[in-house]
């Protein structure tokens, strides 16, 4: 598909991604059920009155989301943005708020799509391929939309900060990496590469982002303390426990299970080389590199080097890969998609 994407033309590959998103968005549920924990802790917080940051599903078992909560036990990682963004379903019927975040996470790659489209053009990259490339990955359609994750609606705001980077409106750019870090704090890895790019570009480009993320951030902060107090921020805490965790897809699992090696130093020593390459990717851009390209091995990297893999993260580096004008960080990306395939979907 994406070698024939600009041979086949606009109006068929556009159809095509919205054929697909409306099927899987129209899907029951598939695989993961975290979007009923999604549900569960709209309704703890606004149903049944309790911090969702601080008391996890099993405080109400008998909410009629509960039934399906897969992880009963852990409070919301989510970040406070989303948290938020959520609490109106609570008004709804538990099989309603699941069908509103099937269409949400469905809106949310096709506006992904069109953005990486546009940013690609911008870029000299074919649209056509870059769309097809984040909205037609199987893993995209079945565990993003089929699953209602939010890594959809984080990156969508993710790569807004790079359109508006582009653009030169840093203060926006900067506003909207702030709002992504609060839906998923996975889209944080961006924000030193557009920094260092906006440095590159002299001392206003740089303040306007960070006035930007300051603003943002202010805004969120105070919303979320109104909220939540600070519980909130055990959300951030939790997300950095899940390297305590390991998935049998994780390649430094996978290379511990090869190797008949500990798994701890294993998972130890990928985050340690991670943390090397992300230091030399950010002297890379200060230097005059490719900031995109740079964020895009960033991101590759992370799902590369984390004890914890699932298949939606790929999001995390998808549309950065498809406008990056770097073939092997997109041959990558897809060879990591097909890794994933046969675990992750049943076929």
């Amino acid at each position: 598909m994406l070698a024939l994407a600009p041979r086949l033309g606009a109006t068929v590959v556009w159809s095509l991604i919205a054929v697909f998103l409306v099927a899987f968005a129209a899907a029951p549920v598939l695989l993961s059920h975290d979007v009923y924990s999604y549900v569960d802790y709209a309704r703890l917080g606004v149903v049944h009155g309790l911090d969702p940051y601080v008391y996890p599903p099993e405080a109400v078992p008998s909410d009629p989301a509960f039934a399906d909560v897969t992880w009963p036990e852990t409070t919301s990682a989510y970040g406070p943005l989303f948290t938020l963004a959520t609490y109106p379903l609570a008004w709804l019927g538990v099989g309603a708020a699941v069908a509103v975040l099937k269409a949400a996470a469905a809106a949310a790659v096709g506006l992904l799509a069109i953005l990486v489209a546009r940013v690609a053009a911008w870029r000299g990259v074919d649209p056509l391929r870059a769309a097809a490339f984040v909205a037609l990955n199987p893993l995209v359609l079945v565990h993003v939309v089929g699953g209602a994750h939010n890594d959809g609606l984080t990156m969508l705001l993710a790569i807004a900060a790079v359109a508006a980077a582009l653009s030169a409106r840093w203060a926006s750019a900067g506003a909207a990496l702030v709002a992504a870090t609060a839906v998923k704090t996975s889209a944080a890895v961006i924000a030193p590469f557009a920094l260092v790019a906006s440095l590159r570009r002299g001392g206003p480009a740089a303040a306007r982002l960070l006035a930007g993320a300051l603003v943002a951030a202010l805004a969120i902060v105070l919303g979320s303390w109104l909220a939540f107090g600070w519980d909130w921020t055990h959300a951030f805490t939790l997300a950095g426990e899940n390297q305590d965790r390991t998935s049998y897809m994780s390649i430094p699992i996978l290379l511990s299970r090869l190797t008949g090696l500990d798994p701890d130093p294993v998972r130890a020593g990928a985050l340690a080389l991670y943390g090397l390459a992300v230091v030399f990717l950010l002297v890379r851009t200060w230097r005059g590199h490719d900031w995109i390209s740079a964020a895009a091995w960033a991101s590759l990297g992370l799902l590369l080097a984390t004890a914890w893999l699932l298949p939606w993260y790929l999001i995390w580096a998808l549309p950065l890969a498809a406008v990056s004008r770097n073939r092997p960080v997109r041959f990558l990306t897809l060879a990591l998609t097909a890794y994933q395939l046969g675990a992750r979907i049943p076929l």
